[in-house]
């Protein structure tokens, strides 16, 4: 089993809900997030005023799932959040020792 952690542009939400949903990905946990990457942030302007963004808004969406499902998960967050521009965020893939369904006692891949 995975964890995926995809951290992403916050109006890139629903296109990304939609293409997991396309690959049978209904689980997930979103969290509204507030983070920059290398570009520290980005140059905006306001009544003709330059100034610079640090702190950008974004979502963070968690998945767990089956090995074999890693692949097109990642690539449906890819295809639907891609803009080609600085700050489209990041993927991290890392193991998942064990999950546990509270309500039923299941574990392993039968919780998921």
């Amino acid at each position: 089993m995975k964890k995926i952690e995809a951290c992403i542009r916050a109006e890139k939400v629903g296109p990304v809900r939609k293409a997991l949903e396309k690959v049978n990905i209904s689980g997930l946990t979103l969290y509204q997030v507030d983070g920059h990457g290398k570009q520290r942030g980005m140059i905006q302007k306001f009544n003709g005023e330059e100034f610079k963004v640090g702190i950008m808004p974004k979502a963070k969406i968690e998945i767990i799932s089956r090995d074999e499902e890693v692949k097109a998960i990642i690539e449906a967050i890819i295809e639907a959040s891609r803009t080609g521009e600085f700050g489209d965020g990041k993927i991290i893939v890392t193991p998942v020792e064990e999950v546990i369904r509270i309500r039923t006692g299941e574990t392993g891949e039968k919780a998921l």
